[in-house]
């Protein structure tokens, strides 16, 4: 891949991430909104940090290597991953798994659909 490309390619990813975090955010102050019994949560402190940003991002799998093979990685090489193809990925916040989804491609960039999405009340707690 060319500068240009790679380039491009840094930018279409950054609008899709800020495009996808803010379905998101969306999709959780929803959730929150909805759900107003999340124990040791009133609803003054949940809107203090309401609109605090967050990185959301998304894995496709994970793989191990010796420095050896990293060093020997070039333009073209494979890496294999702990992952089958077609398998769910996960999507993560601050490095919390937050849900999992599938790949989608919605106006030539590529997105996620989030086809499990764990509770706005677990999230919370795995935020603490």
């Amino acid at each position: 891949m060319s500068d240009e490309e790679n380039s491009s390619a840094g930018e279409g990813t950054e609008q899709l991430s800020k495009e996808a975090l803010e379905s998101a955010q969306e999709e959780a102050l929803s959730s929150v909104q909805h759900s107003n019994n999340i124990p040791g949560i009133d609803d003054d402190r949940l809107s203090v940090v309401m609109e605090i940003p967050v990185t959301l991002g998304v894995e496709i799998g994970r793989s191990r290597v010796t420095i050896k093979q990293l060093l020997q990685l070039t333009q073209g090489s494979v890496v294999e991953l702990d992952r089958l193809a077609g398998e769910p990925m996960d999507v993560l916040v601050n490095g919390t798994l937050i849900a999992h989804g599938e790949v989608v491609v919605v106006n030539d960039r590529f997105g996620i659909r989030l086809t499990d999405v764990i509770s706005a009340a677990e999230r919370l707690k795995k935020l603490n």
